[in-house]
């Protein structure tokens, strides 16, 4: 079913090259799309604050409606992204791009799975630490470097299958599946995509390192073009990264984890 992806790596300034040409014919959709998760996500902590007092219940339904809502927001942006990239002379509603319900139960589950993925993840490492406390090393230090190592496996883990609701939108593959088929793509191009977060990540450290250094003026104004500019710029750009890496996958239908972990 998946015979047209093939193993390979991306170019990061052809993926933030198209990705900006896309991002300019189309700025006002995508950045709707991405305001309308801003509003969601801080709407959420909101009515969290207000009826924190009221009723222990509402709070909790009240937060699955907003995640919930994030989430089926987020999914329309991946597939109003992909129709630009398929089809980008006709024009769609956003309405149109809303995902189905069995795509956002899989993507919940995904989240499950993925959560799941990434705890496994560190008490593996923690276990491997653990027989280390015999010789002799004195805690302390133990625990920091298996702290340290766990963090680095986590975020590696994170990168490789992050790109899990792209194959649930764009081509329907169950959870557990678009977990393993992001394991696949992404071995051999962890460094790219490394790089590319990086690249899109890098005004968010700016604005880090601006507050840090105590120019809270330049950094609300560096966040504020963050927030407008890079944050619809990076949707587009991990979309395309995948389809990049999708085009030219040669792999199994169905791969396994094991020759994917590395």
């Amino acid at each position: 079913m998946i015979n047209f992806l093939k193993e390979t790596t991306f170019t990061v300034n052809e993926v933030i090259g198209k990705s900006w040409d896309l991002t300019k014919r189309h700025y006002f959709s995508i950045a709707t799309l991405c305001f309308l998760m801003f509003i969601t996500s801080n709407a959420s902590g909101l009515m969290a604050f207000l009826i924190k007092d009221v009723n222990k219940g509402l709070s909790v339904l009240m937060a699955f409606f907003f995640i919930m809502m994030y989430f089926t927001i987020n999914l329309s942006l991946l597939k109003y992204i992909f129709h630009l990239l398929d089809d980008e002379e006709h024009d769609v509603s956003i309405v149109s791009t809303l995902p189905t319900r069995q795509q956002i139960i899989r993507f919940v589950v995904g989240m499950l799975y993925f959560m799941l993925v990434i705890v496994g993840v560190y008490v593996i490492v923690i276990l491997v630490a653990f027989p280390f406390i015999y010789t002799g090393i004195k805690m302390p230090v133990i625990t920091n470097i298996a702290i340290g190592v766990g963090i680095v496996a986590i975020f590696i883990t994170w990168v490789r299958i992050s790109f899990f609701p792209f194959f649930i939108i764009d081509k329907n593959e169950p959870p557990f599946g678009s977990l393993k088929f992001s394991l696949a793509i992404t071995k051999g191009n962890f460094t790219k995509i490394l790089l590319l977060l990086l690249v899109l990540g890098g005004f968010y450290v700016l604005c880090l390192v601006l507050i840090a250094l105590q120019y809270p003026v330049v950094a609300f104004f560096v966040n504020i073009f963050s927030s407008f500019i890079i944050v619809p710029l990076s949707s587009v750009a991990l979309t395309i990264a995948y389809r990049k890496m999708m085009s030219e996958y040669q792999g199994d239908e169905n791969p396994d984890i094991i020759h994917n972990i590395v």
